[in-house]
């Protein structure tokens, strides 16, 4: 192809070479791999792309398409290149070039989705594509606000919500990690049906057969009261470089008995103190239109302050 670039599509035979770039990318999660992607992949029409030059592997781009645009990818928490150390500014923008070139050779979309990946989680700068995106006339179409910790200190536990974990620990609740799922998403789709009219991405089979693959990634943590109930709980999705709240969820015992609140302060302090960074999860609805105010002042108490995550589009 033009340029210097060979775009391919992705296809099965190639998934060993897909995960091993992705293992190694500055900017890879285990969320691009294809054990996770290909979960709902009857949900999401694949069109992942692999970028190479000459015969060298240099980038992927996790994407499906709909009707009428390219999107990386709305089956995911965010998307976008992933790439090596080779990556440079000026190649990116050929590449963007080149697959907006091949997208519009096979497909009839005229609209490209693009969820870049939140600076937190790359181990080595790589913000080659925001600057593509600006060059190539994307505007941001979605912001979502998320609450992220670093580690090392920072703003401490506001009062509030050290006052919550001292009644926790009155109430003699504990904490553990847990393998009981079933009963976590009771909790989980409980309180967004009643709470917000919604339900959980994933569904409980979904979850359960992702932390069977992925069980360094994706673990479940529990607050118990004495008797042994479950109040409280959160999935977290671990990477190299961030803890992220993917899940949480509490009933109304563990809300007035501050559950989550020893929650937190358990895998903040304790479990994820050495992680760079932990990531309490957005606080938005309508694509970030609408700010859930008491919901991000509760994460805001533990010391968490803002990082986006992002939606571009761009007509081509």
């Amino acid at each position: 192809m033009e340029c210097g670039w060979n775009i391919k599509l992705y296809e099965a035979e190639r998934r060993q070479e897909w995960d091993d770039f992705v293992n190694a990318a500055r900017n890879g999660t285990f969320l691009f791999l294809r054990g996770y992607m290909d979960y709902h992949a009857d949900r999401f029409s694949d069109f992942s792309l692999m970028a190479y030059r000459g015969n060298k592997l240099y980038a992927l781009l996790p994407a499906h398409c709909t009707e009428d645009a390219l999107c990386s990818h709305c089956g995911l928490t965010y998307g976008g290149m992933v790439t090596n150390e080779k990556m440079t500014a000026a190649l990116m923008l050929q590449l963007f070039e080149c697959v907006i070139k091949f997208v519009r050779s096979r497909t009839s979309v005229r609209k490209w989705l693009y969820k870049p990946l939140p600076y937190i989680y790359a181990r080595y700068p790589s913000g080659e594509d925001l600057y593509a995106l600006y060059r190539f006339g994307a505007r941001l179409s979605e912001r979502k606000i998320s609450t992220v910790i670093p580690s090392g200190g920072g703003v401490s536990f506001s009062e509030l919500r050290r006052r919550k974990v001292r009644h926790a620990v009155r109430e003699e609740y504990t904490v553990s990690e847990e393998d009981d799922y079933a009963a976590f998403w009771d909790i989980l789709e409980h309180n967004l049906k009643h709470r917000h009219q919604a339900s959980p991405v994933h569904s409980l089979e979904e979850i359960t057969l992702l932390q069977r693959t992925f069980p360094l990634h994706i673990r479940l943590y529990g607050v118990r009261s004495k008797d042994g109930r479950m109040l409280a709980g959160c999935v977290m999705y671990v990477t190299g470089r961030v803890a992220h709240a993917q899940y949480i969820a509490s009933t109304p015992e563990g809300r007035e008995g501050g559950a989550v609140d020893l929650l937190f302060s358990h895998l903040i302090r304790e479990v994820y103190s050495d992680m760079p960074y932990f990531d309490l999860g957005t606080s938005v609805e309508e694509g970030g239109q609408v700010l859930n105010e008491g919901l991000i002042f509760q994460k805001e108490g533990f010391g968490g302050r803002a990082v986006m995550y992002d939606t571009y589009e761009m007509e081509f």
